[in-house]
């Protein structure tokens, strides 16, 4: 399976949450560092994230999004963040895992108190990443921050139909991003894909319509293109193309 690495940029905020132990992952990168590949593990790095239209870019365009477009944003990023966590790929984890305490991501939290976001579990779990914790230690926080994701989903109401288009038009956009040629060039954004999909799976339960079988269905087909335990690929990637049909697919079926 190949995978290209685009070009570090600076990680900002990444750095400061994860502290010391990440601050040298720019480094990492060239040096066969976890994030920096998809090993014989499966895994894939956090690659341009914090620099490139990545974590660092996305505050503001999810800012004026509507808030449960917004919710369900941030929860595919956390999704992404906690299954690496859970996998041993810690600093892959944390820039996903940004979107909940960062000031950068400040704008995508706008409203999500009155919905009961709840900042002890997220924060209590960067800082499990900064001393270097695994997540075994921590799976009461992690299952806290899930829980309280999903309370919020249930606050915010909104109509699942178009919370699910909303999130394959942006898993889509985000693995045509990821893959080019076959190969992974953009870790980051390849699990991020695999979030939004994740959520739009969970969020597809609460389908009570014509064609709700054939949207879990083909949400299904959708995650089988990564492994079973987390954003990784499945030898070499999914074509692009192939994830934007059952994109369509599903959105065809909504009602």
């Amino acid at each position: 399976m190949k995978v290209e690495m685009k070009t570090w940029g600076a990680l900002g905020l990444a750095t400061v949450l994860v502290g010391a132990g990440l601050a040298g992952c720019g480094g990492e990168a060239g040096e066969g560092g976890e994030a920096a590949q998809v090993g014989e593990a499966g895994s894939a790095g956090e690659g341009g994230e914090a620099g490139e239209g990545g974590e660092g870019g996305e505050g503001g365009e999810a800012g004026a999004l509507p808030v449960e477009q917004r919710l369900v944003f941030m929860a595919g990023h956390v999704e992404a963040g906690l299954a690496l966590y859970r996998a041993g790929e810690n600093e892959a984890a944390a820039p996903h895992l940004l979107h909940p305490v960062s000031e950068t991501h400040a704008d995508e939290r706008a409203g999500l108190d009155a919905l009961g976001f709840d900042p002890a579990p997220f924060e209590e779990v960067s800082a499990a990443l900064e001393a270097g914790r695994p997540a075994s230690e921590v799976e009461p926080q992690l299952a806290a921050a899930e829980a309280n994701l999903e309370t919020m989903r249930e606050a915010a109401g909104g109509d699942p139909a178009a919370q699910i288009r909303f999130l394959m038009d942006t898993a889509s956009e985000e693995y045509a991003i990821a893959v080019t040629d076959g190969a992974i060039t953009d870790p980051a954004e390849y699990q991020d894909a695999w979030g939004f999909v994740t959520v739009a799976r969970r969020i597809a339960d609460d389908l009570d319509a014509p064609g709700a079988a054939s949207v879990r269905e083909t949400l299904d087909q959708m995650l089988g293109l990564w492994r079973e335990d987390g954003p990784f690929p499945k030898g070499e990637p999914a074509p692009a193309g192939q994830v934007s049909a059952l994109a369509s697919r599903v959105q065809l079926d909504l009602p």
